[in-house]
């Protein structure tokens, strides 16, 4: 048996951004265009008007201020209301696959790694472009790794899932080194034109990179343990993921073809699944919640994320012990965790003890604990 480690992390960041003033601009005037249509149906009391967002509701639900996204001109287009992306020639790199070469170099640089010292590639993302080839198997190509690569999906927990195959892969000795990667095109996904998820989700791509602690260059994360749970729940869906709204010949606009939550109970269920999972993970390590020094949740709600901490800690949490990257990033599903650990970590001391932990649909959660070396 190996011992696995995180020797290394990436995150591609896309430049467009929109700000919760730009994005309520675009959906009131849509709000308004479809009162407006349908003002005698809204008389009449057959149908509701659309309210209005605003800057304030957005942040005052989910703690969000901007997302970065790959397209901004279609998402901000009241007649479009949804990223415009170009399509790709077969011969051309996919979306996912480009996203995930940015993060993926900048990962192995910081491990101190060539592509060809990599031994397996795992894509694991909520939502996939096609169907096949697999992700990872273009990335495989396009960076010149040999042996073999896979997609997976645990929806916002496919990160820490990804992390606990890649960890089980090291400890068996099937592979030597796993590059993790996580792009996320949460914008093609989310329906811009539902006042209560609008503001939610951005895209991004982060990778990591995991191989045995014994060959790490300099300094690393021991994986200590990692633990996976799941439990059905229809609360948080996707029924069509990237297809067209298209069934047999005739176009659909159906509501739920495209993200859908039911958000006051998944929090009143995710928080104490969550809660429980990580206080059972960390006493079958022995770990007691003083000895560790950063929780790196996932990204979807400030205030879920601080009464998790809370439970989690015993106490409310120190300024610092449990980043948070919504108000820059906003949701971007598995990579939120990652990315709330990559930019807050390198202040850590050898020794010092942290826990990725990620949750969504499914119910899915996926827990890492980590100790610093070096």
């Amino acid at each position: 048996m190996y011992a696995p480690a995180i020797t290394g992390t990436g995150v591609f960041t896309p430049e467009e951004v929109i700000t919760n003033d730009e994005l309520v601009v675009a959906f009131n005037a849509y709000a308004d265009r479809m009162n407006a249509e349908h003002a005698a149906a809204i008389a009449a009391g057959e149908m509701e008007p659309i309210p209005h967002s605003s800057a304030d509701f957005i942040f005052s639900a989910s703690g969000i201020e901007q997302r970065h996204v790959l397209n901004k001109s279609g998402v901000l287009d009241p007649e479009i209301m949804h990223p415009v992306l170009r399509p790709r020639a077969d011969d051309e790199p996919g979306v996912m696959a480009e996203m995930a070469l940015d993060a993926a170099r900048k990962a192995l640089a910081a491990a101190g790694r060539e592509s060809h010292e990599i031994g397996a590639v795992i894509v694991a993302a909520s939502n996939h472009e096609r169907a096949y080839p697999a992700i990872a198997v273009e990335v495989q190509q396009l960076l010149g790794i040999e042996g073999f690569g896979f997609d997976m999906n645990v929806a916002c927990s496919s990160a820490t899932f990804g992390i606990q195959a890649a960890a089980d892969m090291i400890r068996s000795g099937s592979v030597k080194s796993v590059l993790m990667v996580n792009p996320e095109i949460c914008s093609a996904h989310l329906e811009w034109r539902d006042r209560d998820c609008h503001f939610i989700f951005g895209d991004v791509c982060t990778a990591v990179v995991l191989e045995r602690a014994e060959d790490a260059k300099g300094a690393h994360w021991d994986v200590l343990g990692t633990r996976c749970l799941t439990q059905f729940s229809n609360n948080i869906r996707n029924n069509n993921g990237f297809l067209r709204r298209t069934r047999v010949g005739q176009m659909e606009d159906r509501r739920d073809m495209q993200f859908m939550q039911n958000g006051r109970k998944v929090f009143r269920e995710v928080v104490p699944i969550v809660s429980e999972h990580l206080g059972a993970h960390m006493a079958a390590l022995g770990v007691e919640a003083a000895d560790v020094k950063r929780l790196w949740l996932h990204q979807a709600n400030k205030t879920m994320n601080d009464l998790i901490g809370k439970k989690v800690m015993g106490r409310v949490p120190e300024p610092g012990e449990q980043p948070n990257i919504l108000q820059d990033y906003a949701n971007t599903s598995s990579a939120g965790s990652i990315i709330a650990f990559s930019q807050f970590s390198e202040d850590m001391g050898d020794g010092d003890l942290g826990i990725i932990c990620s949750f969504g649909a499914g119910y899915s959660v996926g827990s890492v604990v980590l100790r610093k070396v070096g």
